[in-house]
């Protein structure tokens, strides 16, 4: 028999991890010890909503929750790029950093002051890293022309295209037109064009069978919400795990000891 591949998977969540995240990363850990196997992050990095970057922290005095997010460089960016193509403001490090100080130590505060400041989700991604995190896991990025390549075909998708001069994820709708979402029931509809499979990323009812395809995992470790939608028909050979329960789940992990 093959060694197993214990998979989870999670878009970019903040520069700082949301618990739900962690206790996915405690509960991977735990489950290899017991079955031994390899570790596989599928990092969503696709994605393109700027409110899951959003970092809730807790002041380290008072208690009081405060919500943090990146800058982006345009609104075109901030609303419809994906989070491997959004850029960052070049000054986040500087002014962000400097509000740390009363929400997280100051070892925490020094792997955000050297992580290089690019898109959204190399920054998360080498955060996570030097939290110490990812040793030991292999990741696999949505975003990766490569993983895209060599993932199965899907109807139902998105399809990073070029609108304004920026790389943009637009919805592949029903009668093939690529669309933006403005909100609601409004829509931006984009002139034809011809795309591959490497500009081609799943959507939240497509994503496990597209990721399966590159990942071949044995066991998939599901967060709550993940539990509620996921079709675990698509992918019959996976076992299915919840993470670990954490309490506060969207707020950030801080707890980070060197």
């Amino acid at each position: 028999m093959s060694s197993p591949i214990i998979c989870f998977g999670q878009q970019p969540c903040g520069f700082f991890p949301r618990r739900f995240l962690h206790a996915k990363f405690v509960t991977a850990r735990r489950l290899q010890r017991e079955i031994g196997g390899e570790i596989v992050f599928f990092f969503h990095d696709s994605d393109h909503d700027p409110r899951e970057t959003q970092t809730i922290l807790r002041h380290r005095k008072t208690n009081e929750a405060a919500t943090l997010n990146f800058t982006f460089i345009n609104k075109v960016q901030r609303r419809w790029s994906p989070l491997y193509v959004k850029r960052i403001a070049a000054d986040l490090s500087a002014s962000t950093a400097r509000q740390l100080g009363a929400y997280v130590s100051p070892p925490a505060i020094e792997v955000f002051k050297r992580t290089p400041v690019g898109t959204v989700a190399d920054f998360c991604l080498e955060m996570y890293r030097g939290l110490g995190l990812l040793e030991g896991i292999r990741v696999v990025r949505s975003g990766d022309p490569a993983v895209r390549n060599a993932a199965c075909e899907i109807g139902d998708c998105f399809v990073d295209v070029t609108h304004e001069g920026e790389t943009v994820r637009a919805r592949r709708m029903r009668d093939g037109t690529l669309c933006l979402h403005e909100g609601g029931d409004c829509y931006v509809t984009l002139p034809p064009v011809s795309y591959g499979k490497a500009q081609v990323s799943p959507t939240r009812d497509t994503r496990l069978r597209w990721m399966q395809s590159v990942v071949h995992c044995t066991h998939y470790i599901a967060g709550a919400g993940e539990q509620a939608y996921l079709n675990q028909a698509d992918a019959p050979e996976i076992t299915f795990l919840p993470r670990d329960p954490i309490d506060r789940s969207d707020e950030a992990w801080t707890e980070y000891q060197p």
